[in-house]
């Protein structure tokens, strides 16, 4: 057995998964997912069992959470509106038997099975994957351009530019003068990019968020330092 779900009392459906890269059994909570426990290969079952049942209480009040993240969780589908700076979304029913991705002329077309419903788990999942990679190829092509761009207009010499899909961060900048930014910036309005763009070049010179930081960063956005950081706010790092 390599995976098979069972039914576990007070916790339901729980899906058992050998791994050969895990060292010791484990226990995994994601959205639409649900419980996963991973066994190294040629430990016993039974013990996996054992360690869900003990941890009971622990998964329980965590399951709780994870239902309170699927409530947050956006359900793509035909009527979803989705752009970033070069494309727009555009979901479709096809007769494959697979998810297929197409990005072409500004439009991300996601066709998905049409025996199968778009609010499945792994429908969802094939659309956030392309929606990302999408936006990957996007942020790959314009935000290394733009970041030099704007450390040449206000001579800042940084090191490397990465494009990362970073889980909680827009941006960052090393000690090393390296700098990453988010491929989910394309979601963003230009002045919003610029702005997270212009705050990591800032931490070039001033490592840290001080008022020597913020006075910097004020001359560089016409004194509109504070206002651009409150407008980032009203946007997430994730896609839902």
């Amino acid at each position: 057995m390599k995976e098979a779900v069972v039914e576990i009392p007070e916790l339901g459906q729980v899906t058992i998964r050998q791994s050969a890269k895990a060292k010791r059994i484990s226990i995994k909570l994601k959205p639409f997912k649900g419980v996963t426990l991973v066994v190294p290969v040629g430990a016993d079952i039974r013990d996996g069992i054992g360690f869900l049942k003990e941890k009971k209480d622990w998964i329980q009040a965590n399951l709780k959470k994870l239902e309170e993240k699927e409530g947050r969780l956006t359900i793509f589908d035909e009527n979803t509106e989705f752009k970033s700076r070069s494309f727009a979304l555009q979901i479709s029913k096809h007769t494959n038997s697979n998810v297929r991705l197409h990005l072409n002329k500004g439009i991300l077309h996601i066709y998905y099975p049409e025996d199968v419903p778009v609010t499945h788990p792994g429908i969802q999942e094939n659309i956030r994957y392309g929606i990302e990679e999408a936006l990957r190829l996007e942020a790959k092509r314009f935000l290394p351009r733009r970041l030099a761009e704007l450390a040449e207009k206000h001579s800042i010499q940084y090191n490397n530019v990465t494009i990362k899909n970073l889980k909680s961060r827009w941006g960052s900048c090393s000690g090393r003068d390296n700098i990453n930014l988010n491929l989910h910036l394309m979601r963003l309005p230009d002045e919003l990019i610029d702005y997270v763009i212009l705050h990591e070049l800032c931490h070039v010179h001033e490592k840290n968020h001080g008022p020597h930081f913020w006075a910097r960063l004020d001359i560089m956005t016409n004194g509109q330092a504070r206002q651009l950081d409150g407008r980032m706010k009203d946007y997430q790092t994730k896609i839902y």
